[in-house]
């Protein structure tokens, strides 16, 4: 009998991921571990499903697939962090969880406008000049922030606005920053405007660990 699709999506801060897992275990039965490249499988007797995914690649072949992917999820890696909208940047760097260098910003960026003709073309113009300069800002503080610690960096977890974030990749000075060619593991997570609180909190979201369930577990 085929399986019920996914019906949600859960995240489980990694330290919690072990007891999560054996929780599962004695809810549904005995699992079968299923691993791909992408995501871990986990197939009980009575159904239940759970797709537990891999953004930071494969787990290290061995006999304990479940002990792989609780170290792969809690091990501590030294990422870097763009977070950027119109009217507000944020750069870091984590050490697992730790913040070890960041920078923040806001910008003034009017809103759209329902004028026409004209003045509609002057409004956007403007609009899109203090957007620019917004960006700008952003690329500063990313080479500030993340260039001395390229070496270092495992990945780069970005978040806000994907048009934002491209134009701030695409400013001068971050070539060596996208030469580097590091992994966006989770694509542009979404965020608020960034600001201290942002930041310092973006680290629980991108170590959190995504877990589709089907309708039986």
């Amino acid at each position: 009998m085929t399986a019920p699709p996914m019906s949600r999506t859960v995240g489980v801060a990694p330290e919690r991921l072990a007891g999560w897992l054996d929780g599962f275990a004695q809810r549904h039965g005995r699992t079968d571990v299923r691993v791909g490249d992408t995501h871990v499988v986990l197939v009980a007797p009575d159904g239940a499903q759970a797709r537990i995914a891999l953004p930071w690649g494969q787990l290290d072949d061995g006999d304990d697939p479940l002990g792989a992917l609780v170290a792969a999820s809690t091990r501590h890696r030294v990422v870097g962090a763009l977070i950027v909208r119109r009217k507000a940047h944020a750069v870091g760097v984590f050490d697992g969880e730790a913040l070890v260098a960041g920078r923040h910003g806001s910008h003034y960026v009017q809103g759209r406008t329902k004028a026409g003709g004209w003045s509609q073309q002057r409004y956007a113009r403007r609009r899109a000049n203090q957007a620019e300069r917004s960006f700008e800002a952003a690329a500063a503080d990313a080479v500030e922030v993340l260039l001395p610690r390229l070496g270092d960096l495992e990945a780069l977890v970005t978040g806000g606005d994907r048009t934002a974030v491209s134009a701030v990749l695409a400013e001068p000075g971050l070539e060596r920053l996208v030469a580097a060619g590091l992994p966006q593991p989770f694509g542009v997570l979404a965020v608020p405007d960034p600001n201290a609180g942002v930041l310092a909190g973006f680290a629980a979201q991108f170590r959190r660990v995504s877990i589709e369930l089907n309708e039986l577990a």
